[in-house]
């Protein structure tokens, strides 16, 4: 069953044979296999629709019994004078009967009737406009005579009669010299009353305000009457809003004392509250409509203040930068607080009106209400009287605008918050981005970073408080750019700088670590490495900052989101503050945008998706940084090996390598050949390798952020999860850019690092160092595949398979007419080929 309205529900009952007919067919399902949570839905939803239709049922009862009950007593008096009334047109039309000549016909009687009472009803028209006419030529007579006997009461009466009567001459050559009359007649009046109007006003004489409110009424000049009125109410609030100097809106101004906007803006509301609380007793002494009056005289008041309000807002960023955007918010909390007691006012002054016989004035007295049927619950009755008060305080508040004149003034800078809050952002956060370490060496970066982090996420979970304080989160996109913005350029900063000078200080380099001592690195390298994972550990810690304050912000945005569903539930939008004008203004402007409603569906989505991208990014371009320098260190030995691999002698040296000669001129076959030196000593380093990371195995800095390095993707990391054997044992592995993180042992740390710093090497030989060789004879070619044979069994060791490295080993052990063969196929795509071909003359 679904949702059933009342009176269908009812006309239901009327038609079934009896209620348990009804019931069974309401209950019995489309098909037979229901279950029960289904069925115990159905019956709770039928339960629902039959109690409301119930209490429908008992209102439209009760409405009816009261028109009865009003209507039966006046039935026997209306009987009687229907009946009397019907008496007196028999005994007229009997004598009109017997007066009609005879021989003329009834209906030509009553025609001649009817002539007779249109020609009077006519005539009695143009008497009254000749009586109009007559009062028109002496009405400035008579106006001015009750003028100069203070007759105020009754020069507006003849002044209202006769303006009643100013449509009769529209369209002709009379209305303007008339009209031009009235208004010259109407200002004689008010002149005649300015001053004793201000008297009472000042005075603080409520009933003479009243009377002479009605003069006003009757002239049809209540807004002058209210002009006079706001002008006195509001002229202490006036002088005070521009005698005040403020230190941060007026700079060109003597050396006087001052005082900020944001300690003047509580004092200047608090004297507006109290001028606020006077009139709540005073306007609906005089006023018919004490609601609107109030409304009108706040946003009077506030449309005459000058400079206005926005103008000493934005003056606040010329004098005090960035930061004035803390000082408006700082404004707005006080303004809100101005607007909820100005709200409680308001809905204190409805119940001040004085009752009169007009139902527009002031809420209605409950008067000659019949006590209700018992069978109607007492919940009920409560909330019809409170849905009633409800609808028409909504009503009135269609028309009280003064809340929105208020907010009004913050409405730019909220639409502009997210620019603002970047700045602001940016100011806050550039002392962060500043590495004293460049001018103080002996400062520890790693433990800096994370101290200016503190201090970064810090200032961010502030700007979010600002932008849940002044938007309500409207802004959220505004907010969301600025972080990200503001955040990856603190990152940014830091990578840029550490990649300028990424060296430990030089004034206590670290001693390597126990069995380590025979490997080729200075005690400079041991501090490089050490600060470079101590950094990466800060990073680290960066990263972990971050997902927390993301969590924050999810939290914040699915709140906002929440609220928005909430509202359009109950068929509105979301308006909050702390009045409804305040809220709607939010609502209207542009930062209830497409953006806003994209951003909170996916703060919602499963899994969560990451927030601050750029942010991510801008940490994985650190990490990435920082894994570099680290291999820059860890694999400095062998490039420096390296670097004179390719101007070695023995590339051009003559003969045939598989033969020598001896001195009996004997020829004796050579099976292989040596591994040169360099090539052994490049060897070693990478052999050594594994022993420096069992060192570091409990490192967790080394684990973080290894889809970053170099030559690693996911596909080798997943596999590498795959098979870490004891995930007791393994360590979460922070991955900056995928949402979820890869488990991996210690291990299967190190081989990812392993491989990483053995493709690094490897790239580093076949596109920096033997493209370099020029020269390249027989003898150097059998050499160069001895050594590139031996290379590629020792990274097998390592698990790093090269593709290019096999090129070259397979190129180099080619003869000549294999690789003239070979060129002829392959050039000029192959650019391994190209230049062994130019090294070995097959071109």
């Amino acid at each position: 069953m679904t949702s059933t309205s009342a009176s269908a529900l009812v006309q239901e009952l009327d038609d079934a044979p009896d209620v348990l007919t009804w019931l069974n067919d309401t209950l019995t399902p489309q098909d037979n296999h229901v279950p029960l949570a289904s069925l115990d839905s159905l019956l709770a939803d039928l339960l629902t629709a039959t109690d409301l239709s119930a209490v429908t049922t008992s209102a439209v009862l009760e409405r009816t019994i009261d028109e009865v009950s009003r209507s039966a007593p006046r039935l026997t008096y209306d009987l009687h004078f229907m009946r009397d009334g019907a008496l007196s047109l028999h005994s007229a039309l009997t004598t009109v009967t017997a007066r009609i000549p005879a021989g003329t016909s009834t209906s030509a009687a009553l025609d001649r009737l009817q002539t007779l009472d249109t020609a009077k009803r006519r005539m009695e028209a143009v008497r009254d406009v000749l009586r109009e006419a007559e009062s028109w030529s002496s009405l400035e007579a008579e106006v001015t005579a009750l003028l100069a006997e203070r007759a105020y009461d009754k020069a507006a009466e003849r002044l209202s009669e006769a303006s009643r009567s100013m449509p009769v001459f529209a369209g002709t050559p009379e209305y303007e010299p008339r009209r031009a009359l009235m208004v010259s007649l109407q200002n004689q009046l008010e002149a005649a009353l300015s001053s004793a109007l201000v008297g009472a006003i000042n005075s603080g004489d409520t009933a003479l305000c009243r009377n002479f409110y009605g003069i006003f009424a009757n002239i049809q000049r209540e807004s002058e009457f209210r002009n006079y009125y706001f002008g006195s109410r509001k002229a202490s609030l006036v002088a005070l809003w521009q005698s005040e100097v403020l230190e941060d809106t007026e700079v060109s101004v003597p050396a006087v004392p001052r005082q900020t906007f944001s300690a003047f803006w509580a004092t200047f509301c608090a004297g507006f509250l109290a001028v606020l609380n006077a009139e709540r007793t005073s306007i609906p002494a005089i006023f018919p409509d004490p609601q609107i009056t109030l409304s009108t005289f706040i946003t009077s008041t506030l449309s005459t203040l000058q400079p206005s309000c926005p103008q000493r807002l934005a003056t606040l960023f010329n004098t005090t930068g960035s930061s004035a955007l803390k000082d408006i918010i700082a404004i707005y909390k006080t303004t809100e607080e101005f607007a909820a007691s100005t709200d409680k006012i308001m809905e204190k002054i409805q119940f001040s009106v004085i009752p009169t016989d007009s139902t527009l004035d002031g809420p209605l007295p409950l008067k000659n209400t019949r006590r209700r049927s018992v069978r109607m619950s007492m919940s009920w009755r409560s909330n019809s009287a409170t849905n009633f008060s409800r609808a028409q305080q909504s009503t009135l508040n269609d028309v009280l605008d003064w809340d929105q004149s208020l907010f009004q003034a913050f409405l730019d800078f909220q639409v502009e918050y997210g620019t603002l809050e970047r700045r602001l952002l940016s100011d806050e956060l550039s002392f962060a981005s500043t590495l004293t370490p460049n001018k103080n060496p002996s400062t520890d970066r790693a433990r800096l970073l994370r101290e200016r982090a503190v201090d970064v996420f810090s200032a961010a979970e502030e700007s979010l408080v600002r932008c849940m304080s002044f938007t309500y989160g409207y802004a959220a996109p505004g907010l969301m750019s600025a972080l990200d913005s503001s955040l990856s350029s603190f990152v940014d900063s830091w990578t840029q700088s550490l990649t300028a000078n990424l060296s430990a200080p030089s004034g206590a380099p670290a001693e390597s670590e126990d069995g380590l001592a025979d490997l080729d690195y200075s005690p400079q390298d041991w501090s490089n490495i050490q600060l470079v994972l101590h950094l990466l550990a800060s990073t680290r810690a960066v990263l972990d900052r971050l997902s927390t304050f993301e969590g924050k912000l999810r939290a914040a945005l699915v709140q906002i989101a929440t609220a928005f569903r909430l509202a359009q539930h109950e068929g509105g939008v979301y308006t909050p503050g702390a009045t409804k004008g305040a809220g709607s203004l939010l609502a209207q402007s542009s930062l209830n945008s497409a953006a806003l409603h994209s951003l909170l569906s996916s703060a919602e989505s499963h899994p969560p998706v990451p927030l601050l991208t750029t942010t991510r990014a801008s940490i994985a371009s650190l990490a990435r940084a920082l894994q570099s320098s680290l291999q820059h260190t860890l694999l400095a030995p062998l490039h420096a090996h390296l670097s004179s691999y390719a101007s070695l002698a023995l590339w051009a040296l003559p003969g045939d390598p598989k033969s020598m000669r001896t001195a009996g001129d004997l020829h004796v076959p050579v099976f292989s050949l040596s591994p040169s030196d360099i090539v052994q000593h490049v060897a070693e380093g990478l052999l050594n390798l594994p022993r420096l990371f069992e060192v570091y195995a409990d490192d967790d800095a080394l684990g973080f952020s290894l889809n970053t390095l170099p030559n690693v993707d996911e596909a080798y990391l997943s596999g590498l999860s795959e098979q870490s054997p004891e995930l007791g044992h393994n360590r979460r592995t922070s991955l900056v850019l995928p949402p979820k993180p890869v488990v991996l042992s210690p291990e299967a740390v190190a081989a990812a690092w392993l491989s990483s710093l053995g493709h690094s090497t490897l790239s580093h030989l076949t596109s920096n160092v033997l493209p370099k060789i020029r020269t390249l004879s027989v003898a150097g070619a059998a050499q160069l595949s001895s050594d590139l044979g031996y290379l590629s069994n020792i990274v097998r060791a390592l698990n790093v398979e090269y593709e290019e490295l096999d090129r070259w080993k397979e190129y180099v052990g080619m003869n000549d007419e294999e690789g003239s063969r070979v060129v002829g196929e392959k050039l000029p795509g192959d650019q391994v080929l190209v230049l062994l071909a130019k090294m070995r003359g097959w071109t």
